[in-house]
């Protein structure tokens, strides 16, 4: 893909975890690991009654000044951000595109990244922390940053949720990062 063809993306929930963003977004390229400035990881819904695939709060950024989310840049064919809003879910309102500046090794990277709408704080299921959490480490986002990650609440939800489908899918990424 040539530079024209493609978005940078910055993911910081579920889609840091490559295989989780390539069920939908089979075009995602590894770019680098950056930093939102200014802005805060919060867990939540878009309803308050709403049940998802993943039972509990998902990710989303908030602003807050002197704070920081780290997080992946992906790069994706300009084919895919129609896929990408869909699994956002952008047509349902629930995200909402932004567009942010993100801090790299090499410099500032704009890219497209999602912000919940009408945001109510809700403690994400254990599967979909320990799937940021793998993102997190497949990537090598900072240890400190990974630890804090560990340190989230979770709702102690133990059903059947979409990790089940990443660990069928991917049994040797659970096993090569000795996840159960």
């Amino acid at each position: 893909m040539s530079t024209t063809d493609v978005f940078m993306y910055f993911a910081f929930g579920s889609n840091l975890l490559k295989e989780r963003l390539q069920l939908a977004n089979s075009s995602a390229v590894y770019y680098c690991n950056g930093r939102l400035k200014d802005y805060k990881l919060c867990f939540g819904l878009w309803d308050e009654n709403i049940d998802n695939a993943w039972h509990g709060g998902v990710a989303s950024i908030e602003a807050c000044p002197g704070a920081e989310v780290w997080g992946v840049i992906w790069a994706l064919s300009k084919e895919s951000i129609s896929t990408l809003d869909n699994q956002e879910g952008v047509n349902l309102g629930m995200y909402s595109p932004l567009e942010v500046s993100v801090d790299t090794d090499e410099g500032a990277v704009l890219c497209r990244t999602y912000q919940m709408n009408n945001f109510h704080a809700c403690l994400p299921s254990p599967q979909y922390k320990q799937v940021v959490c793998l993102g997190a480490q497949q990537n090598n986002i900072p240890v400190e940053y990974r630890n804090r990650l560990e340190m989230v609440e979770t709702n102690s939800y133990s059903g059947p949720s979409v990790l089940d489908q990443l660990r069928t899918q991917c049994k040797s990424l659970f096993l090569d990062l000795k996840i159960k």
